[in-house]
């Protein structure tokens, strides 16, 4: 196969990448010696168009370091290329956000797989200004009813997206995975939690984090928290924690984004591992700190309840401080981490980046044979 992916995000990014890029070069990782794969990137400073990790890469928009702009720019010239020689390829796979408004189905009569990893709604409100929000909560609604060709990450985002669809199009839910390196990895606990992902402060509930941190730290002050992460709201954050007491402040360790065996090492050590999210699909993270035989505390969001509905770690009420602090008091004290960590382990084992990869391949073959 021939294929294009719009990517928005790229290894090297300035803004960095997340779950849908590390999606992306996981599966094209295990497809590139049999297919022929083009990721349009969104452009970056001193991007260049080339190979990267074996992909060819192209990217397309304006080098600039607004965020916004750099969106609309790539979204209005990932359209232009896209019109130009989009009937080279035979599938074209587009990631969705609202933020990158390109109405493909006007550019082309390729078949189009639109790969949507989460959902927002409502709380756009709660984090950009109305205008802003609003346009962003349409165009989230708005687009997907011009797509015949699906993929999701969980069954949670099929029924925001398409709660009312009837029958016609395909559907597939091909959820993320994990490396088989990671069921190897043998569990610690050393003297602190984890936090590990993006950067964003709202969605990812880093402000309930440090709230509830300051309780824990006067409980058990010879913990430390230790977020492991980047993204475009790390000086932001850095400002928040500047504002702490002294003693505070230091014990929470920022030592950025890390990958590979670092990961796995900061994983397997971690006391336990803490996600506070106000939203989510289903974030890479987790599935690697279950696969490590992490216990895990979350926020209670449906796209999370599968950990507690597995034993695998504890929730506490989403934006709660008090209550997060209270579920971390229980697992410092020991409370079942070793059974937790196990019973996780045993639910993701089989999850995993191979399996996805094949299902990715079987499902674009679906497609272009249009059955």
């Amino acid at each position: 196969m021939k294929i294009l992916h719009l990517l928005y995000e790229s290894k090297g990014d300035y803004f960095g990448v997340g779950g849908v890029g590390t999606r992306a070069y996981e599966i094209y990782g295990r497809l590139k010696d049999r297919h022929e794969i083009t990721l349009l990137c969104r452009k970056y400073p001193g991007a260049k168009d080339g190979e990267i990790e074996g992909l060819r890469h192209i990217f397309a928009g304006a080098e600039s370091k607004n965020f916004t702009k750099a969106l609309l720019s790539y979204a209005c010239n990932a359209a232009v290329f896209v019109a130009k020689y989009g009937d080279e390829f035979d599938v074209i796979i587009e990631e969705f956000s609202p933020a990158v408004p390109t109405f493909l189905h006007c550019f082309t009569k390729r078949p189009v797989v639109l790969q949507v990893q989460g959902h927002t709604g409502g709380l756009y409100f709660r984090k950009y200004n109305p205008a802003y929000a609003s346009t962003l909560y349409f165009l989230e609604k708005l687009r997907p009813l011009f797509y015949d060709n699906f993929i999701f990450i969980s069954k949670e985002t099929v029924n925001r997206f398409l709660p009312k669809r009837g029958p016609g199009g395909r559907i597939e839910i091909i959820p993320n995975g994990i490396s088989p390196a990671l069921l190897n990895a043998v569990p610690e606990e050393d003297n602190y939690i984890l936090y590990f992902g993006r950067i964003d402060i709202y969605a990812k509930g880093l402000d309930t984090l440090v709230e509830a941190y300051k309780d824990f730290h006067g409980s058990f002050p010879g913990i430390r928290l230790v977020i492991a992460g980047d993204g475009r709201e790390m000086e932001e954050f850095k400002d928040m924690l500047v504002k702490l007491p002294d003693d505070l402040r230091g014990g929470i360790e920022l030592p950025g984004w890390v990958s590979g065996d670092k990961k796995i090492e900061i994983i397997r050590r971690a006391l336990f591992v803490v996600l506070p999210s106000r939203h989510e699909v289903q974030p890479i993270a987790v599935l690697e700190e279950l696969a490590c035989g992490k216990a895990i505390v979350i926020s209670d969001i449906p796209e999370l309840s599968y950990v507690t509905e597995n034993r695998a770690g504890v929730s506490f009420t989403t934006g709660n401080a008090a209550a997060l602090a209270r579920a971390m008091k229980d697992l410092a004290s020991g409370k079942d981490l070793r059974e937790m960590g196990q019973r996780g382990r045993a639910l993701v084992k089989d999850i995993t980046w191979d399996k996805t990869a094949l299902r990715f391949e079987a499902f674009l073959e679906k497609v272009i044979r249009k059955e």
